[in-house]
């Protein structure tokens, strides 16, 4: 997310020139908000924040008609949830959840007040399109959500409404026009659906003795303390995904028994929650869990409210309501919730964890390992010393066979020397694919940066399967190495610097 939108700004598109697995949208924003103050982290941490504020707000505002102590509750779950897993990153995903949320509340607002009908369903369907340019796979959870606004309103509302959706999506046309039609299929349907899928998926339910992840297995190495007595860390993520899976069936029951009596908002909301749910189980680790049950435990105390309603004083549901999603994940899944944001707030305040910086040419990006950090500021150092601006660079694996993540943040740092490579993400199954074309891309660089911090990657997925061996052949005999940089396993640098030999 910082280096795909200056790729942007330079005049390339997504789909065509690079790959990305996700709708133009983010990156659109992103490269606008660059254009206007510059290319930072800052900036893109800033965007971040204001799609972390979109999803949080978001349930408030869908929470609010059941009272303001529910909504404050309900948002406050989403903040302690959706948090921790990226922090400010602007990843697409967040962004899209916080114009969808929106989207239903704007929809739901038109069913209850005729009056402004005509002028919500055309925000309502605006913001829905927005979410679609972020993340297309939000159809689902938008599609179910906003089939109960659609039957319910009449001719003239259904027209207006699918009009506004699609006025929404339209720059779609513009991409497609850009990027070519054969492009665009292959970037958000065949790879991220077809290719990738199994180098990335994890076992249902998730391992309850160990964590099956690898960056979940690395998140070990630094985790916070925590007072109160807890499962274990991998047994968290199952009881998590039961739970999701729990309020997302709750939901959907109130949902159904309140639309029984008139009052559909809540199946809207349930709907929109259960539409999220593929994205949690396609890869159930922490981060995934958090971004779909963010949603759903957040709008939690509103299904409370309305099971009880008549059964109980109101004072005490609506206090059960508030508390019920808040309990559960501190007694339950604290691991990756509370103690995790508890840990954000305290590194915010400069308690805890020091923070690592690699700086370069005016750019900042941070990193967890200071032996990472000390190899790449001496790392730059000598790329600056042997490339001369233009220079093409590839960053890739050590054993290009594997290709499971990739050191991405270089290319920010480095803007001088564009990328020789479609592949400034790199994911298994796609970038080490037969016919990936990264050999003659390598063939065609000037100057490479090869790390081995990701040589350790297993999960139980497709990712173990080796490509073919072509790239590091092309490294082998048209590169020669300049150096090698920290102590990374196997006997190699943590990154090594190639050069194309004279």
């Amino acid at each position: 997310m910082l280096a795909f939108p200056e790729l942007v700004l330079r005049g390339q598109v997504a789909n065509r020139d690079f790959l990305h697995l996700y709708g133009p949208g983010s990156l659109w924003v992103l490269a606008a908000a660059f254009r206007a103050f510059g290319t930072s982290i800052g900036v893109e941490r800033a965007v971040g924040l204001l799609q972390l504020l979109g999803a949080v707000f978001g349930v408030f505002a869908l929470v609010r008609p059941w009272g303001r102590w529910l909504a404050m509750a309900g948002a406050t779950m989403t903040a302690i949830i959706v948090v921790p897993p990226i922090g400010l990153t602007a990843l697409a995903w967040v962004g899209a959840v916080g114009f969808g949320l929106w989207s239903v509340h704007l929809a739901v607002r038109a069913l209850d007040e005729p009056d402004r009908r005509p002028r919500l369903l055309v925000a309502a369907g605006l913001l829905a399109g927005m979410a679609l340019l972020y993340r297309p796979d939000l159809a689902v959870a938008l599609g179910l959500s906003g089939l109960v606004v659609f039957v319910t309103l009449d001719r003239p509302g259904r027209v207006r409404y699918l009009a506004a959706v699609a006025a929404g999506v339209s720059p779609y046309l513009v991409h497609l026009a850009m990027a070519g039609p054969g492009n665009v299929v292959r970037g958000l349907v065949i790879e991220p659906v077809f290719e990738l899928r199994g180098g990335r998926a994890l076992p249902l339910p998730p391992s309850w003795d160990r964590f099956d992840g690898f960056l979940q297995r690395a998140g070990l190495l630094e985790e916070p303390p925590w007072p109160f007595p807890t499962p274990p860390s991998p047994a968290q993520l199952s009881i998590w995904l039961g739970l999701l899976v729990l309020s997302v069936v709750v939901l959907v029951m109130a949902g159904v028994g309140a639309a029984g009596d008139g009052r559909r908002r809540l199946l809207v909301m349930a709907l929109f929650a259960l539409g999220l749910l593929p994205q949690a189980l396609q890869r159930a680790d922490s981060t995934h869990l958090a971004w779909v049950s963010c949603v759903p435990f957040g709008l939690f105390p509103a299904a409370v409210v309305e099971l009880w309603r008549g059964r109980a004083p109101h004072r005490l549901y609506v206090v059960a309501a508030a508390l019920v999603p808040l309990v559960a994940t501190l007694v339950l899944v604290p691991h990756f919730t509370w103690r995790s944001y508890a840990h954000a707030v305290a590194r915010s305040a400069g308690i805890g964890d020091e923070t690592h910086a690699m700086r370069h040419d005016g750019r900042t990006f941070y990193y967890g390992r200071a032996d990472a950090v000390t190899a790449v500021d001496q790392l730059l150092v000598a790329v600056d010393r042997v490339s001369a601006p233009g220079d093409r660079l590839f960053v890739g694996t050590a054993d290009l066979r594997k290709t499971p993540y990739s050191e991405a943040f270089l290319y920010h740092l480095l803007p001088d020397l564009p990328p020789a490579t479609r592949f400034i993400e790199m994911d298994p199954g796609v970038a080490n694919a037969p016919d990936s074309g990264m050999a003659d891309e390598i063939a065609a660089a000037d100057i490479l940066i090869l790390s081995s911090v990701r040589d350790d990657w297993v999960e139980p997925n497709d990712s173990r399967e080796f490509g073919p061996d072509e790239p590091n052949q092309v490294v082998a005999r048209d590169f020669c190495q300049v150096g090698s940089f920290g102590t990374g396993l196997f006997g190699r640098g943590l990154y090594e610097l190639y050069r194309r030999c004279r």
